[in-house]
């Protein structure tokens, strides 16, 4: 076992830890609404839910993170949390078309109708992991390939992937497909139909393709309508937190596929997410670079921390390379200094240049990518020791 490892194991504990004795807990009964239902959208420092409109986006992360909670042993109501949210949003938020709407009120009545990509993405991720845990449950792979056929039905782009919206708008992204990637994955494994591959197989040849920068090996986030990267600054902007996110999925799919050039280029992303990527004063990952690796935004956040830990115990594991060990285990350092709240199971979410948090109620968006680290670095290392 390498000294890196060891640190690894440890940090996994305390991870684990903290997740099962506080934020599950924490986030149950603070953070879920039981009176009108769903889940709140923050918890403020001290302790108190947070009341504002509820986004899409973030039901079905809620419903991810209870249906891992489940898989990471706790011991509390996973099932009723789960169901709780599953119940929410396929009631408020589902639209007569099988699309899901943007945001409701917190009593559930339709603030915005439109359909955003990116809400869809989450949208089948949050329903492929409900259908994992609850087998029973044969409506979810149901209502979600009515979605994702109503995708290629209404916003498939006609080179590759899919449109932000109808009717167009500009510019097109690479995040919404990183969790149209991510929700393809997912039904992969959860015994869903031939289509799912063929989705995961058309957005990693999209990202090989014109994602991918093929000078720096840096993906982009902003193109124009033929997949061009965006003029200006927008089309040079390569964030480090996907350059590991896109890495993990990548990683996972050319296992899958058999595609050596898709595992090359996920390490080189990662090479440039803890290289350049990562701010050696504070020991954390950025928001932003340009496509020449100079510093474009250097709030961290959270969430980019989380997706070091993902990327670094999955190239371990493909390449035998320990040396992605030490990647996931300063991810994970990184990612206990957001955990450090006056209540716990809380996190802070932005860090500055000048080593201070903004001081912000912790939003229930961040506790996906959170537990989603800790079960891949809980798996990784239970199957090393």
């Amino acid at each position: 076992m390498t000294q890196d490892f060891a640190r690894l194991v440890r940090l996994r504990d305390q991870l684990k830890v903290w997740a099962l004795e506080a934020a599950f807990p924490l986030w149950w009964t603070v953070g879920a609404d039981h009176v009108q239902g769903g889940f709140f959208e923050k918890i403020a420092l001290d302790g108190a839910p947070v009341e504002a409109p509820r986004r899409a986006r973030v039901q079905p992360r809620q419903i991810y993170s209870y249906a891992v909670a489940g898989l990471l042993g706790w011991e509390g109501p996973w099932k009723q949390a789960l169901t709780h949210g599953l119940d929410f949003y396929l009631s408020r938020y589902r639209r007569p078309d099988g699309f899901m709407r943007t945001l409701v009120a917190a009593d559930g009545s339709p603030l915005d109708d439109t359909v955003d990509l990116y809400d869809q993405a989450f949208g089948l991720f949050g329903l492929a992991m409900a259908a994992q845990v609850l087998p029973q449950r044969t409506d979810l792979p149901r209502l979600a390939t009515a979605l994702r056929d109503a995708l290629y039905a209404t916003l498939k782009h006609p080179i590759a992937g899919f449109e932000e919206s109808v009717p167009r708008t500009l510019p097109l992204l690479s995040n919404p497909h990183m969790h149209l990637f991510e929700a393809s994955l997912a039904w992969i494994e959860a015994g869903g139909d031939a289509a799912w591959r063929a989705m995961a197989d058309e957005i990693a040849e999209l990202a090989l393709a014109k994602f991918i920068d093929p000078v720096s090996g840096g993906l982009r986030e902003y193109y124009d309508g033929d997949w061009n990267p965006a003029s200006g600054v927008a089309g040079r902007i390569i964030e480090p937190g996907h350059q590991f996110e896109w890495a993990w999925l990548l990683l996972r799919w050319g296992r899958l596929a058999g595609r050596d050039d898709a595992i090359a280029a996920a390490l080189r992303m990662i090479a440039i997410g803890e290289g350049p990527g990562v701010d050696p004063a504070r020991g954390v990952a950025i928001f932003a670079l340009l496509d020449d690796m100079s510093v474009h935004d250097d709030i961290a956040r959270l969430w980019a921390q989380t997706e070091q830990i993902k990327a670094g115990v999955l190239a371990a594991q493909v390449t035998g390379d320990a040396h992605w060990w030490t990647t996931a285990a300063n991810g994970a350092e990184a990612l206990l200094k957001y955990l450090d709240t006056p209540v716990r199971g809380l996190w802070r979410d932005k860090l500055r240049a000048d080593g201070t948090f903004v001081d912000e109620a912790a939003p229930a968006s961040s506790f996906y990518h959170i537990v989603c680290a800790i079960l891949e670095l809980d798996r990784a290392v239970s199957a090393r020791l």
